[in-house]
C-alpha cells in the first residue's frame, strides 16, 4: 500500500522491484508515459512547462486508471521538487495544514526546494477545505496538482480553479493499454509463464481504457497459472482475474464484418433486439465507436430515407455523441439510435434511385443543363445566353412554375419512385408534378 504522504526530504524514487504490478510499472520519465496525446504531443503546453521543470497548479480529471497521479509524480520528478501526496477521502484540514508547514520550511531551507502537492479525489474537499488551500496556492508556496474522476467544474470552488489549469484525460485506447501489457512481460512480469496475444488483447480490450485495472488483471492472472503450476496463461484465467467472459471478437478480421453486417440486416429487418444485440457484441468486442456510427448514418439514407426523415439527423446525432461524450457513456447514444433506426419505417427508393442515375449517366453521359438553368454569374454569361429565360418559381402560385429543368432529350427521364414506406414523399411528388404539367 502506498504511504499517505512521502518524507519531506526524500529522493526521487528508484525503479520498484515489489509491490503491484501496476505500481512497479509507473514511469518514471516522461517518454515512457503511454495516452494523452492531446495533452503531452510534442509543443503542447503541459509537456513544455513538465519538461521545464516548472509545472503550474492544475487539476487532472479523467476516468481512473489514465494516468493522474503518474503525471503528478512526473511533475515533481522533472521539477526535482518534494512529492507530497493526500487524498482527500480520509484527510482534513488538519493534513493540509501539516503538508502546508512542511513546504514553507523547505522553501526557506538552504536549498529552498519547492514541493509538489498532489490531492486525490479533490472534489471531496468541501468549500472549506477547498479555501484553506488557497493562500499557499497564491503565494506560491506549493504547486497543487488536484485529481478528480467529477467534472471539477461542477466540484471543485471557482476560485481554486481560478489559479489551477483544467486537463482533461481520456481514457486509454485499447492499443495503449495492450502497450503497457506487453511492456510489462518484457520487464519480466510472469517469467517463465507463457501469456499469448489473445489474453494480452482480451484484457487491454475489456479493461476498459483503465491501465491500472489491466496491469492488475495481467498480474492475477499470471499468479492464478503459477499456483496451478501451469505453463501458459488461459483465456479462462483472464476472464477470471477480470470477472467478465471474453467476446470472440477480430476488430480486423470475420468478426469485425459479419457483426456489423448482422447488425445492418437486423436493423433493416426492423429488429431491435437483434440490433441491439450485435450493438452490444461488437461493444464488448471492442469495436471502434466511430466504425458503427458510420454505419447508422449509411443505413439512415441507405435503408430509411424519406420514410422517416429524422432517421439521418439521428444517426448524425449519436455520431456527435461517440465524438464529444466518448465511451463509455456513448453507448446509450448508440443504442438509442439503433432502437429508432430499427423501428423507423423502411424505404429504399433514395438508393434504387441513386444507382438509375448513375447508372444512366454513365450509359449515355452527362448533357449539360438547359442554357435558362446555367450560371449567369460572370460578366460574359449573358451575352451567351445564360440564365436567359428563367423562369423564378417564387413569382408562381405555390412556387412551381412548369419550367423544364432536365436537359434538352431527356425532359421525359424519371428516377425516384418513392415506395409505399414513403406515402409523404409519393404524394407531394405526384401533387409536383401534376402542377407543372408533368403527368404521364
Amino acid at each position: 500500500m502506498e504511504r499517505l504522504f512521502d518524507p519531506p526530504e526524500e529522493e526521487p524514487a528508484e525503479e520498484l522491484t515489489d509491490g503491484p504490478l501496476a505500481a512497479r510499472m509507473r514511469p518514471r520519465r516522461l517518454e515512457e508515459f503511454v495516452g494523452q496525446e492531446h495533452l503531452l504531443g510534442e509543443g503542447s503546453a503541459l509537456r513544455a512547462s513538465l519538461e521545464s521543470g516548472e509545472p503550474h497548479s492544475m487539476v487532472l480529471y479523467g476516468p481512473p486508471g489514465t494516468g493522474k497521479t503518474t503525471l503528478a509524480r512526473l511533475a515533481a520528478e522533472h521539477a526535482s521538487a518534494a512529492f507530497e501526496e493526500l487524498s482527500a477521502v480520509n484527510a482534513g484540514r488538519a493534513e493540509v495544514r501539516e503538508v502546508i508547514a512542511r513546504a514553507r520550511e523547505r522553501r526557506g531551507g538552504p536549498h529552498g526546494r519547492a514541493t509538489i502537492f498532489f490531492l486525490d479525489e479533490i472534489h471531496r474537499f468541501n468549500k472549506a477545505q477547498q479555501d484553506a488551500l488557497l493562500p499557499a496556492v497564491e503565494e506560491g508556496l506549493l504547486t497543487l496538482i488536484g485529481a478528480t474522476t467529477e467534472n471539477p467544474y461542477f466540484e471543485v470552488n471557482s476560485a481554486l480553479l481560478s489559479r489551477a489549469q483544467v486537463y482533461e484525460l481520456h481514457a486509454l485506447d485499447s492499443d495503449d493499454v495492450e502497450a503497457l501489457l506487453r511492456r510489462a512481460l518484457e520487464r519480466g512480469a510472469g517469467e517463465g509463464i507463457e501469456v499469448p496475444s489473445e489474453v494480452i488483447t482480451f484484457l487491454a480490450v475489456r479493461a476498459g481504457g483503465d491501465a491500472r485495472t489491466a496491469l492488475n488483471a495481467l498480474e492475477l492472472a499470471i499468479a492464478t497459472a503459477q499456483r496451478a503450476q501451469e505453463p501458459r496463461v488461459t483465456l479462462g484465467d483472464a476472464e477470471d482475474a477480470l470477472q467478465r467472459k471474453a467476446v470472440l471478437y477480430d476488430k480486423a478480421g470475420d468478426q469485425h464484418y459479419d457483426y456489423i453486417s448482422a447488425w445492418i440486416k437486423s436493423t433493416r429487418g426492423s429488429d431491435p433486439d437483434a440490433s441491439l444485440y450485435y450493438l452490444a457484441a461488437m461493444v464488448e468486442g471492442g469495436e471502434d465507436p466511430r466504425f458503427i456510427a458510420r454505419r447508422m448514418i449509411v443505413l439512415a439514407s441507405e435503408d430509411i430515407g424519406n420514410a422517416d426523415p429524422q432517421a439521418l439527423p439521428i444517426a448524425v446525432a449519436a455520431a456527435h455523441a461517440v465524438e464529444h461524450v466518448g465511451f463509455p457513456e456513448a453507448e446509450f447514444a448508440l443504442a438509442q439510435a439503433a432502437i429508432y433506426l430499427s423501428l423507423a419505417p423502411k424505404s429504399d427508393a433514395v438508393k434504387r434511385a441513386l444507382g438509375e442515375v448513375h447508372g444512366h449517366i454513365r450509359e449515355a453521359g452527362a448533357k449539360p443543363p438547359p442554357a435558362a438553368l446555367r450560371s449567369a454569374a460572370y460578366p460574359a454569361a449573358r451575352k451567351l445566353g445564360r440564365g436567359k429565360g428563367y423562369d423564378y418559381p417564387h413569382g408562381h402560385p405555390g412556387h412551381i412554375n412548369d419550367q423544364e429543368h432536365l436537359p434538352e432529350g431527356l425532359e421525359r427521364l424519371r428516377f425516384y419512385f418513392p415506395d409505399e414506406g414513403e406515402p409523404e414523399a409519393r404524394d407531394r411528388l405526384a401533387e409536383l408534378r401534376k402542377a407543372r404539367g408533368l403527368e404521364d
